[in-house]
């Protein structure tokens, strides 16, 4: 009976939480191995190289933060409201944040992970866009509200500034998508 070889995907997900921790710098092929307590051999079964493994951690990336946000999303259904705070707390949940903020850092100085940043971001914000379409018509309108959601989910990660003493940040994320969808829905 020879030795069972550790999955792909195993590769990519450890990969993935070495890009988290360290950056695209601390995804390194002994190192994974080491974490998964296995030897690099069996890397080369599937990947040609590490350039080979960081695609397919980004592509796991994108398919995470989009196409499956996007299934749930439209599987569990509901109103606008439901389904944009649906997506933002799949889309930075706390296996996906960390990932998310290291693929953003490693953009800054890669222009084809910025691309696919990018793309990534674009579907994100067309989702925001026919979602808050739904509230208002005005095509400015849907654009800022979306690029105020949007940047507010992400930023809040970027800001080191504490919340007054007695704000709860969840009352604050509330609050700021009643201002971003105007505060009642259907109203303009």
């Amino acid at each position: 009976m020879g030795t069972a070889r550790t999955p792909s995907a195993d590769w990519i997900d450890e990969g993935l939480r070495a890009l988290a921790r360290g950056g695209p710098d601390a995804v390194r092929v002994e190192a994974l191995a080491k974490s998964l307590g296995v030897t690099k051999g069996g890397f080369y079964g599937y990947f040609a190289d590490r350039n080979a493994l960081l695609e397919a951690m980004l592509d796991t990336w994108e398919r995470r933060s989009v196409d499956e946000v996007l299934e749930r999303v439209t599987r569990d259904g509901g109103d606008a409201r439901t389904k944009i705070q649906r997506a933002g707390a799949l889309t930075l949940s706390p296996e996906l944040l960390p990932i998310d903020l290291a693929v953003r850092d490693w953009a800054r100085r890669d222009e084809t992970v910025a691309a696919r940043l990018r793309r990534v971001d674009n579907q994100r914000m067309a989702l925001l866009r026919e979602m808050i379409g739904a509230y208002f018509t005005d095509p400015i309108e849907i654009e800022a509200r979306s690029l105020l959601a949007f940047s507010t989910r992400i930023g809040m990660y970027f800001l080191a500034a504490d919340p007054l003493d007695s704000a709860d940040r969840s009352a604050i994320m509330a609050r700021a998508a009643d201002i971003v969808l105007g505060g009642s829905p259907g109203k303009e």
